[in-house]
């Protein structure tokens, strides 16, 4: 038993219980839901999985001084629980002040590396979301961690050049953070369901490696189409991704591309027979948009600090796109709704309006894993906390209103962390010592060209771990409710959760499968009950029907 911090005194909860096999709808095995399609049955209750997968927020940037939140006048309020768990964030907000020494003499406040940058965190109003994009390279994560002093942010990772989307505060914008005020619905959502504050990127660095461990646990073997610094050199065999590159032979890619071997999730539910699908915004390149875009070109309303509409899909972020036996390359439509989740000519890859179709239609495969539009899909730059809020809440609404929330799992988090603060340094279970010449994509925690002194897993360097620390917050009937779990996991426990619930078995060749904690303690498997938080989707307050 672990004893759950709570904001006003310490209380147990007892773990949830699984090992029992559950038919594919709920209820006793062998029991099917009429017109329902009949997957394999589950070792829990859950029978559908929707990971909501946004972009680059670490877990301070978002839950820094939870469960407390300034409350100016004017903005939604967020008051907690008494029972409210603590987390291991910054410190709480007391009467207006801040309070911790995190707060008030943060070690990056102190470090000269840092000159006229080095401050103390501070909060980022509702009126100032929008701000511009941090360095987030696989090098310049792991150089702000200081051999673990946690002290050279704003040296490594902060946004120059950032014009007035610093809001005066020059590369120092990266410890600034967001409050129950401006992300409403995760705090309200954190409130009532479960959520990690020990939850960690695989690896360090940028998108396209947080996409690839989600599906696969692994960035490799990679074939890039030319060499580039991005691709860390195996004698093993191709080399290891760590940067953004476009897939080969995506319709809309550019630039050099890069070709993944080896097996996915997907393809271990498809061995399996279990229904599943990869929603992207802007995939479907048959839509003209309001402002007359499509194509791969299609685009929507962004950001302010983005200065213009940003593009709907981005193929670096396309998780399956990168695997020959899982891409869609030319986008290709799916035949019908009744193909969804299925075999067919979009080959499980489809847009994310299929995915609301899929429910409405009750089609909604078993495991499903959703990206927004880029304008919606919180990536500071193109995007931010009040663009994203709408879309995670009218997917989730969606979700709770359907015939599916009965036996679903919402688990939202993060593809990487921008770069943006966070003071805790996770365990370094995988190591690598890569060194180039250029220190964006080279090893760097404990010395130049050094991440750790173990021995990599599968002998695969370029994919030192944990990363930065995440945001993850599980919506189920089964979560536990206001409930702060601690257990050790990364972007490889929501893979390993979907092998074991389907006894898909494991990816092997090197994946973070292998090693990946488990999610069971953020769930009450004995003790479900269908209680629904609908939220409104522009304040993020609850909505009352």
């Amino acid at each position: 038993m672990r004893k759950q911090r709570t904001f006003a005194r310490l209380t147990g909860l007892a773990l949830g219980v699984a090992g029992f096999a559950f038919a594919a709808t709920g209820g006793p095995a062998g029991a099917v839901e009429a017109g329902h399609n009949a997957d394999p049955a589950t070792t829990t209750p859950i029978h559908h999985v929707v990971v909501i997968f946004q972009e680059n927020v670490s877990f301070d940037h978002y839950f820094a001084t939870y469960p407390t939140a300034l409350n100016p006048a004017g903005e939604p309020r967020f008051v907690a629980r008494k029972d409210t768990p603590a987390v291991n964030g910054l410190g709480l907000v007391v009467n207006g002040k801040p309070q911790g020494v995190l707060l008030t003499r943060n070690p990056n406040a102190l470090n000269p590396a840092n000159g006229p940058a080095a401050i103390n965190p501070f909060r980022l109003d509702r009126a100032q979301a929008s701000t511009c994009d941090q360095d987030h390279n696989y090098g310049a994560e792991q150089a702000a961690y200081d051999k673990g002093l946690m002290d050279a942010f704003p040296a490594n990772t902060g946004a120059d050049k950032c014009g007035p989307y610093d809001y005066g505060k020059g590369t120092g914008l990266v410890l600034g953070y967001f409050d129950g005020n401006t992300v409403t619905a995760l705090w309200n959502y954190a409130q009532h369901y479960a959520m990690s504050d020990n939850f960690y990127g695989t690896t360090f660095g940028p998108s396209t490696p947080g996409a690839l461990n989600l599906v696969a646990g692994n960035t490799y073997p990679t074939t890039p189409s030319a060499p580039t610094p991005k691709v860390v050199p195996n004698n093993a065999g191709p080399g290891t991704l760590i940067g953004d590159l476009d897939p080969t032979g995506d319709v809309c890619s550019r630039g050099l591309t890069v070709r993944l071997g080896g097996k996915n999730i997907g393809d271990l539910l498809n061995a399996k027979g279990v229904s599943w699908g990869a929603f992207m915004g802007g995939f479907n390149l048959g839509i003209t948009n309001p402002n007359g875009t499509t194509g791969c070109k299609r685009s929507s309303p962004a950001s302010a600090a983005n200065g213009g509409p940003a593009a709907d899909y981005i193929p670096h972020h396309a998780w399956f796109q990168y695997f020959p036996s899982t891409a869609n390359l030319t986008h290709a439509r799916p035949a019908s709704i009744a193909e969804i989740g299925h075999a067919g000519p979009a080959n499980h890859q489809y847009d994310i309006d299929d995915f609301f179709a899929a429910v409405k239609a009750g089609n909604l495969p078993a495991v499903s894993i959703l990206k927004a539009i880029a304008a919606r899909d919180g990536h500071a730059g193109y995007s931010d906390p009040l663009l994203e809020q709408p879309y995670i809440v009218d997917t989730v609404n969606t979700i709770m209103n359907s015939r599916y929330w009965k036996d679903t799992a919402i688990f939202i988090t993060y593809d990487d962390s921008d770069g943006w603060y966070d003071h805790q340094m996770g365990p370094i279970v995988n190591s690598s010592a890569f060194s180039q010449s250029n220190p964006q994509y080279a090893d760097a925690l404990n010395g130049p060209g050094r991440c750790g002194n173990g021995a990599p897993l599968g002998g695969i360097q370029g994919r030192c771990g944990y990363g930065p620390r995440l945001v993850l917050l599980t919506i189920s009937p089964y979560a536990k409710a206001n409930f702060v779990d601690g257990t050790l996991t990364d972007h490889g426990s929501i893979l390993r959760f979907i092998e074991d619930n389907w006894r898909t078995g494991t990816i092997g060749g090197g994946s973070a499968d292998q090693i990946a904690g488990s999610l069971d303690n953020m769930f009450d498997f004995r003790n479900g009950n269908n209680r629904r938080l609908i939220l409104d989707p522009a304040s993020g307050e609850p909505r009352g029907d």
